[in-house]
């Protein structure tokens, strides 16, 4: 069962030595981190004659990669030197890539994680323009360049992740006093979630998008039942019609694939077959139209796929799925990730009724995109854990899912014991939503939770939290992340 949870410089101080010396900011921790703080908490300023980017790198483990120009602030491109284990530190370290926009040390921060790679161009994640803060971007571990080498896939695992975060966050905290929010979307949804699950004290807030949350990774019958009522019936008719053109046109169309695949330098030896990876992609068609598009995107589909040209075909399958999606050259960078949904985050399996006998392989489980001689185990306990702790234990976190995105079938949900925590919904929304796309009264409320949250609400806002809006101008270049939403065409979050 596949589910598709689908942006190097010398060491400077060892681990463990740095663990031995009890040195502060760049010491290796799994200790219970340091309590919240408050809205009130006293800020470094940027009265200090020190430059930023000096204060910066004098954090033990840290490089410098690049700076970048941006107008009203200053990025950075890094390097933190990161156990491989965080249980035993000595045992191994690795470069880990951060980003960081920063604005001003008397600004709340903003720790934004996507889950897969970080981007190396400035941009802001809809919390930063909100709270007009400075924003810390962290690539997940085993995402390279950020991978250990020899690599122990074993030392891959949401709680080693998260403590990842745990050292940044202690290591910067000593510069960005003021508040802290944690956010991402999709699988960097989730690893806020894990975040604040084992390290709840570190942040004062959690704005989590699109998350899903695969309690039981055996039971995926939410997501037929999502499939037999989004959008509208014409459309669903239509996807389901191109999507079994091509799997009853496999032979002319497979030969497509093999010219394509020659002309792009593309090989199959991690899935086995090309056989397989082209089916792959046409069972993901479906998910991956409701996944990244609109209802009114619709009118692109063939409208009447028996009677379409096997061009026709192609090309919505190709401009939907992509492709490419299973090919060793893009399974690749996505390794890490069909290793965690294999092991502990779970996959999604849907029915698909509609196609009949014509599938061969079903979906195929993340065991067939990762390559065998990486070991793989299910760990079964671990989201339960997590769904149990949310739950639960819930506070300051604001979750966000579009209507129509298939992830947000089995999505977060609070229980009796979350307090100031809020689940909302876009209607008719995707992947990509966000805030801004609520409706006006929980926009409103939303906004005003990141505000208080951040310790930089206005009066006004605290008085009316309808008055709520962003405290940053919507900027072009840092602020629209198409690019990330379109990065993945097939079942990854």
């Amino acid at each position: 069962m596949r589910k598709t949870l689908r942006g190097v410089l010398s060491l400077a101080v060892l681990i463990g030595t740095v663990s031995a010396t009890g040195a502060s900011a760049g010491a290796a921790t799994a200790a219970v981190p340091a309590e919240k703080q408050s809205s009130g908490s006293v800020s470094s300023g940027e009265s200090s004659s020190e430059d930023i980017k000096d204060r910066i790198l004098a954090i033990p483990g840290m490089s410098l990669v690049e700076e970048k120009p941006y107008p009203g602030y200053r990025f950075f491109v890094l390097n933190y030197t990161q156990p491989v284990d965080h249980k035993r530190p000595s045992k191994g370290t690795f470069q880990q890539r951060i980003t960081l926009l920063h604005k001003d040390t008397n600004r709340p921060t903003v720790f934004y994680t996507g889950g897969y790679n970080v981007s190396t161009n400035p941009s802001r994640s809809e919390p930063t323009q909100i709270i007009d803060g400075n924003q810390v971007s962290l690539e997940y571990r085993f995402f390279t360049p950020s991978r250990p080498a020899p690599a122990d896939w074993s030392k891959l695992d949401i709680w080693q992740a998260a403590s990842d975060q745990h050292r940044v966050f202690k290591a910067l905290k000593k510069i960005y006093s003021k508040n802290w929010i944690t956010t991402g979307g999709s699988k960097g949804g989730m690893t806020a979630t894990y975040f604040e699950r084992f390290y709840p004290k570190d942040m004062d807030g959690v704005v989590a998008y699109v998350a899903p949350n695969d309690v039981v990774n055996k039971e995926d019958s939410a997501y037929d039942r999502f499939f037999a009522r989004v959008g509208t019936k014409e459309c669903r008719d239509r996807l389901a019609g191109v999507q079994r053109e091509a799997l009853v046109r496999r032979e002319p169309l497979e030969k497509k694939f093999e010219a394509y695949a020659a002309e792009n330098g593309l090989t199959f030896d991690t899935v086995g077959t090309l056989d397989k990876a082209y089916e792959a992609v046409v069972m993901d068609y479906v998910w991956a139209y409701w996944q990244y598009s609109m209802v009114a995107d619709c009118d692109s589909v063939p409208a009447d796929a028996p009677n379409a040209t096997d061009q026709e075909i192609w090309d919505s399958v190709d401009g939907i799925s992509g492709f490419s999606a299973y090919a060793d050259q893009d399974l690749g960078t996505y390794t890490p990730y069909y290793y965690q949904a294999g092991t502990q985050l779970g996959s999604p399996d849907i029915e698909q009724p509609w196609l009949g006998n014509l599938s061969r392989y079903g979906y195929q489980p993340p065991r067939s995109f990762v390559p065998r001689s990486i070991p793989m185990k299910f760990q079964p306990s671990v989201m339960r854990d997590v769904d149990n702790w949310v739950k639960n234990n819930a506070r300051h976190m604001l979750y966000v899912y579009g209507e129509n995105d298939p992830w947000g079938a089995e999505p977060f949900r609070l229980g009796k014991g979350a307090r100031d925590s809020h689940v909302y919904t876009v209607p008719g929304g995707n992947h990509g939503s966000k805030i801004a796309g609520l409706v006006a009264d929980e926009k409103a409320n939303a906004t005003a939770a990141v505000l208080r949250w951040a310790g930089v609400a206005p009066a006004t806002v605290e008085a009316d939290p309808a008055k709520a809006k962003p405290l940053a101008k919507f900027d072009a270049r840092l602020d629209v992340r198409d690019d990330e939403l379109k990065r993945n065409r097939t079942l990854r979050p």
